[in-house]
Formats: C-alpha cells, structure tokens, sequence
C-alpha cells in the first residue's frame, strides 16, 4: 500500500466527482442554507506560490483532498477537506490538514483560519485536536449559529510554529 500527497489543479478532471460530491454532502446537511451568499472562487487562488489544492493518494486512488487560499497576506485559509466516505475515522482528515499547515508555513504564511457549518460536529472535532482555536462557543448549541446575527460559519484559527533553527559555532 503506497500513499502520497500530490498538488493538483482544482480544475483537474479527476476532481470533478469528489468535489460534487462533497458538495452534494454539504446540501444533504445544510439544504440551500449556505447556497444565498455562495463564494465566487477563483482557480488561481488555490495555485503556488499563494494557494495550494493537494490530494492524499493510496494505491493511485484519491482518498482525501485539501486546500488553502490566501485569507490575508500572512494568514491562509482551508479549504476543501474532504475524506472518502468508506475511509473515514481513519486520520486521513488530519494528516491533510498537517501537510497543508507545512505546506503553508513554506509559503511564508504564520497563520490558519478555517471556517465549518454548524451541523458538522466531526469537523469541529477534528479541527480541534489539531490545535485550531475556535472563534466561538463551544458550549453553545450550533444551530444557533445559524440564526442572526450570526452566518452559520463556525471560525477557527491556529498559528503556525515557526521552525526551530539550529544554532552552528
């Protein structure tokens, strides 16, 4: 069993049926919640040297996807986690969200920000073990983040460590 992370275009073809996919999740979840101030993206937010869109492969196969854009000139934002339904509580989800930390913090950027809806309590707990802070309530019920004044958008952010230089006589 071979696993890697390869960089890909979100245009790329192969992307088509994951991305509908998730997507497809998002409304079994939300219905047409989210869909009134949907986000214009743009591909070459998600290209180097500003944004990345990866891909964990096993055997050939995509088994998860991730992505960051550029939130601000020193923060990135994730995007686009997404783990194969039959594959899942398997660490798959956490190893993307580790690569593209790196990933970023190569790039320059110091800081994560990332946002989940409100009915998704496994990305909530993912994010949270690894190490993002919540920019909410965490004892609060979720379903009234999505009533006004609020957008349904739980926010998380985490600073990146900066790498440890070695000190040579």
């Amino acid at each position: 069993m071979t696993e890697r992370f390869r960089d890909v275009s979100p245009e790329d073809a192969e992307l088509e049926p994951i991305l509908d996919g998730l997507f497809a999740e998002y409304a079994a979840r939300y219905g047409d919640y989210f869909s009134r101030d949907a986000e214009v993206e743009q591909t070459e937010w998600y290209l180097a040297p500003q944004g990345l869109f990866i891909v964990l492969e096993r055997d050939g196969a995509i088994i998860a996807t991730g992505a960051y854009k550029p939130y601000d000139e020193q923060t990135a934002e994730i995007k686009r986690i997404w783990t194969d339904k039959t594959l899942r509580q398997q660490g798959l989800a956490g190893r993307v969200v580790a690569e593209l930390e790196r990933r970023a913090r190569l790039a320059g950027y110091v800081q994560m920000y990332l946002t989940t809806g409100f009915r998704q309590p496994e990305a909530v707990r993912l994010y949270l073990s690894q190490g993002y802070q919540p920019q909410f309530d965490l004892d609060r019920d979720p379903e009234e983040y999505s009533r006004p004044p609020f957008d349904g958008r739980l926010r998380f952010t985490k600073a990146l460590a900066l790498p440890v230089l070695s000190k040579s006589a």
